[in-house]
């Protein structure tokens, strides 16, 4: 199977910085897309950045020119850097990945999630 592992979570002030990291393990053939997802609590899980194996990149409007994706192809890594932080962030953020197994499967992967709380 494919596994993600997410880290680089925690407690900030407003106008803080984190960066989440999330790397893929298992039996990978190759990884498409990679995103980071977030779930404020009473609220629908929503994307918030994704990037494909050649580097294109999206974002969602609340967060565009205060966050960044990026990705390692050779390490199966994609961190997403968190720069001027607001409470409205909070929330718990999810890595997903759309990978090959290399049973020549397609699964699409969560992580288990990683806490981001931002104090006013």
């Amino acid at each position: 199977q494919v596994q993600l592992v997410e880290s680089g979570g925690g407690l900030v002030q407003a106008g803080g910085s984190l960066r989440l990291s999330c790397v893929a393990s298992g039996s990978i053939f190759s990884i498409n897309r990679m995103g980071w997802y977030r779930q404020a609590p009473g609220k629908q899980r929503e994307l918030v950045a994704a990037i494909t194996s050649g580097g294109s990149t999206n974002y969602a409007a609340s967060v565009k020119g205060r966050f960044t994706i990026s990705r390692d192809n050779a390490e199966n890594t994609v961190f997403l850097q968190m720069n001027s932080l607001k409470p409205e962030d909070t929330a718990v953020y999810y890595c997903n990945a759309n990978t090959v197994h290399q049973s020549g499967r397609y699964l699409a992967v969560w992580g288990q999630g990683t806490l981001v709380t931002v104090s006013s």
